[in-house]
């Protein structure tokens, strides 16, 4: 089973740009040219959340149509620059899989079972899964303790080192942490917010921040730094489930020089030198 993660895409109206630099449509548009393009393709993208970048309807009629070229499922989850009311009225396949006004939902139709939790804390930056997102995941979870389960957020519950980031975190890292302590079979964690690529552990579980498919939060690891981002090379998370673990690799969007052969028709290295 292979999983495309996209987050933070930021979709705006037409001819408005993030922050006055970034055009966010054209890099989706890059971004589902390069998951079409994959080999194999995905069997599912989720998307872990600022899906749009003022909780607009007409952002989120754009964001569909950038990503309707997509054969896949299409499993998205809001961040704090969207809301969960404003998401599943633009999502209504995703509102019929939630019960209640929250976008909490498991989807059991792979390998590995997706859980997909709503951390949003409506008009506020930082996240909070709360009692009842807890609830679920725990409920969620402990309705099949025997299959393999990869739970996804929008927003980190462990410190990155980026100041301006981590103060914006997931309020009750800690229930989640005791949820996961009692479920064994929770092979990994992922989630945005950050727009960069990190990897650590949470509650010995694997863990990783998706990359954005744009404008990326600034690697500044000073405590003084002010908020700022750069336009590094974009990229999305690939999570392969194979022999019974979840792999995360980065894939780079766009187009690179390669691939070039290690070995030539004589199987040999190229370019090893003659020996006399």
């Amino acid at each position: 089973m292979l999983i495309a993660q996209l987050t933070d895409t930021h979709i705006r109206r037409p001819g408005t740009l993030a922050y006055g630099v970034v055009d966010t449509a054209l890099y989706l548009e890059a971004a589902v040219a390069h998951i079409l393009a994959l080999a194999p393709r995905p069997d599912v993208v989720i998307v872990t959340g600022d899906l749009t970048d003022f909780d607009d309807p007409a952002e989120y009629a754009r964001f569909r149509a950038l990503t309707a070229a997509l054969p896949m499922p299409l499993l998205p989850i809001p961040g704090n620059h969207d809301s969960s009311a404003g998401l599943l009225a633009a999502f209504p396949e995703i509102a019929a899989r939630c019960d209640g006004g929250r976008v909490n939902y498991v989807v059991e139709d792979f390998p590995l079972r997706l859980v997909m939790l709503d951390s949003t804390v409506y008009g506020c930056p930082h996240g909070q899964l709360g009692e009842e997102g807890l609830a679920f995941l725990d409920r969620a979870l402990g309705a099949t303790p025997g299959r393999p389960a990869f739970v996804c957020a929008h927003h980190p519950p462990f410190l990155t080192g980026i100041r301006h980031m981590d103060v914006q975190n997931l309020s009750d890292a800690a229930g989640l942490e005791e949820v996961f302590g009692h479920w064994p079979q929770v092979l990994g964690f992922t989630c945005g917010h950050v727009h960069r690529a990190v990897t650590t552990t949470f509650a010995g579980i694997a863990a990783t921040i998706g990359p954005a498919p744009a404008h990326a939060v600034s690697l500044a690891l000073d405590p003084q730094a002010p908020p700022t981002f750069h336009m590094e090379p974009p990229s999305l998370s690939l999570h392969l489930f194979t022999d019974g673990r979840v792999v995360t690799h980065r894939s780079f969007i766009g187009a690179y020089d390669g691939p070039h052969p290690f070995f030539g028709p004589d199987g040999k290295a190229i370019g090893t030198p003659e020996r006399a």
